[in-house]
């Protein structure tokens, strides 16, 4: 049988696409001497205001942004963490600005927007790198184009003094109008990623982890400042003048701080993962842990989780107890991870969708289970199989009683009553004979013979199927029964209303079967049967005062009896110690 699974197998992590340690580690140095000349840049140049406090600002951006770039790139692989680093690098590149040196000032001042930009591009590419939706797409080109290419025109017409290598024609008027249209425009980009944001937070419709949730509000919180630091040198504020100052030194040091978030939720990320060791102890302790659903609740953290294991043979997912399971689409609020075992599809784990936001933490606990999975999904499988047969036998017993039932129909309509008509034609045929002695004396023995055939008939048929069970009900026929015992009887009933059929008729069989033995083997002198409801259960208890030590292992009778109502999810316990008696009980769940 072939199964089409909806859901990507869930495997441990793979390092594939992470860079090799040693160009990280020349990134690090890199992104060091890019803070280093920022520095020497500042405190040589002669045009910039207060060289130490832009040049710490600039390193404390640069820095934030390589060093969590690096980190991001080394634990999850993708194109985040590349990212993240070429924002510091994009930094950087705006700080040549500062350099006495005319193509450096123009390199410069061609990245001056850029860094914007590039965070606007980070924020909205958060967490995969990519930038999934039309409009984040659409406001990123925008952005670019706005910042380097207006930039251009304004550098040609010499919008930034006599330090341009680009000026062809210095028109200081148009330059100040594309200027104000040209941060407008940023500030309307920034402000239209925060709606993005906002659109993407709300739309998850379940409540983020908290380092994650502290994350995106960083971001949000970057791109207010980024707009509003755009907006103040668009209307009115200039450089130099000391609210602007304040407003970009805060503009610089919240950018900064959302790298810092990314790290320290990284680092929440890992001190979660500590819960993995807890569950490889627990494991170790008892690898056939029964409540491994609760390990792996706890160790991520999740309370709703729930643990199904798929069994190919069923093709179906069962619980623990071998109970079917009916998967969930996957939404916003629950995700399914298929987990699978050496390219066999083992279980799958239904947790909270923010749980997606930590892959590593889930990929670890899936790893750390995987043998307690595998032993768990064979039990699984096992009590499924059980399940299976129990429901096997209760159908193969459903259909013998039906069949007895139809053959006691049989008899009752059929022979029984032949016979019944038989002896009526001769009743009829002696009458007419008249003085005839010898034939009235042979028609008389003809109809005894008749009416001992209708009476073993009548057994037989009652032994098939007691109809008067499906007539009349148990308490009815457990009275035709103490009636016709072949001891005293003190028959108690404590039950109200009918039961279901095949309850009844097994009950019914079990009393039977037990009188019987008592009138061949017992040797007792009276007997008591008991029927009660107790705890959601029939229980029938048949006691006498012979001498017990009857065998239950050889005789068909009590195997039968036990079968019958095992098959009902009851069960059937027999005492029979030697001179004290037996006695029989059975257990029938009936739901109420």
């Amino acid at each position: 049988m072939t199964t089409t699974f909806p859901y990507p197998v869930r495997r441990r992590t793979s390092r594939t696409g992470a860079p090799r340690l040693t160009a990280l580690m020349g990134l690090l140095l890199a992104g060091w001497a890019a803070g280093a000349c920022s520095i020497v840049l500042a405190l040589s140049s002669d045009h910039v205001r207060q060289p130490g406090v832009q040049a710490s600002l600039m390193v404390w951006i640069v820095l934030s942004c390589v060093v969590a770039g690096v980190i991001a790139w080394w634990n999850r692989p993708g194109r985040f963490g590349p990212l993240m680093i070429a924002a510091g690098f994009g930094v950087f590149l705006s700080s040549l600005s500062w350099s006495n040196n005319g193509v450096l000032f123009t390199l410069g001042m061609m990245f001056d927007l850029v860094p914007a930009v590039i965070f606007l591009h980070l924020y909205l590419a958060f967490p995969t790198g990519r930038l999934d939706s039309p409009v984040a797409r659409v406001l990123v080109i925008s952005g670019y184009v706005t910042a380097l290419g207006v930039e251009a025109v304004r550098m040609v017409l010499g919008g930034f003094g006599s330090g341009g290598v680009l000026v062809i024609r210095s028109m200081p008027d148009a330059d100040r109008v594309i200027m104000h249209v040209q941060l407008v425009v940023l500030s309307l980009l920034a402000l239209a990623g925060i709606g993005v944001l906002l659109a993407r937070r709300r739309g998850v419709g379940r409540p983020l982890r908290r380092p994650l949730a502290l994350l995106i509000d960083s971001f949000g919180l970057g791109l207010i400042m980024i707009a509003f630091l755009f907006l103040s040198a668009a209307f009115g504020y200039v450089e130099g003048d000391p609210a602007f100052e304040q407003i970009r030194r805060a503009t610089f040091f919240v950018i900064g701080l959302a790298p810092l978030a990314y790290v320290a939720g990284l680092l929440n990320s890992r001190l979660l993962s500590s819960a993995v060791g807890d569950l490889v102890i627990e494991l170790q302790t008892n690898p056939l842990c029964g409540d491994l659903r609760d390990a792996l609740a706890r160790a991520l953290h999740d309370p709703s989780l729930t643990l199904a294991y798929w069994l190919p043979d069923f093709g179906s997912y069962v619980d623990l107890d071998g109970h079917p399971v009916t998967l969930p689409a996957p939404s916003d609020a629950r995700a399914v991870a298929r987990i699978g075992q050496d390219g066999a599809h083992v279980a799958v784990l239904l947790h909270d969708a923010s749980l997606n936001d930590e892959p590593e933490l889930l990929d670890s606990v899936v790893a750390a289970a995987g043998i307690a999975l595998q032993n768990m999904r064979l039990q699984a499988e096992l009590r499924a199989r059980v399940g299976e047969l129990a429901g096997s036998r209760a159908r193969v017993i459903e259909a013998g009683q039906k069949e007895r039932q139809r053959l006691e129909r049989d008899l009752h309509d059929g022979a029984q009553q032949r016979l019944v008509a038989l002896s009526l034609e001769l009743s009829l045929l002696q009458e007419q004979l008249g003085g005839d002695h010898d034939l009235t004396t042979r028609l008389d023995g003809a109809k005894r013979q008749i009416a001992v055939s209708l009476a073993e008939l009548r057994d037989v048929a009652h032994g098939l199927h007691p109809a008067v069970v499906s007539g009349h009900g148990l308490v009815v026929a457990l009275e035709e029964l103490a009636a016709h015992s072949p001891v005293p009887i003190r028959l108690t009933i404590e039950i109200e209303g009918r039961l279901a059929e095949q309850i009844e008729v097994a009950a019914y069989y079990m009393v039977c079967e037990s009188l019987t033995n008592i009138g061949k083997h017992a040797q007792a002198t009276e007997a008591a049967i008991t029927v009660a409801r107790e705890a959601g259960s029939i229980v029938i208890e048949v006691v006498d005062d012979g001498v017990g030590g009857a065998d239950t292992e050889r005789g068909s009778g009590i195997r039968g009896l036990a079968d019958r109502i095992e098959a009902l999810g009851g069960r059937l316990q027999v005492w029979t110690p030697r001179g004290g008696g037996t006695r029989v009980r059975a257990e029938i769940p009936c739901g109420s």
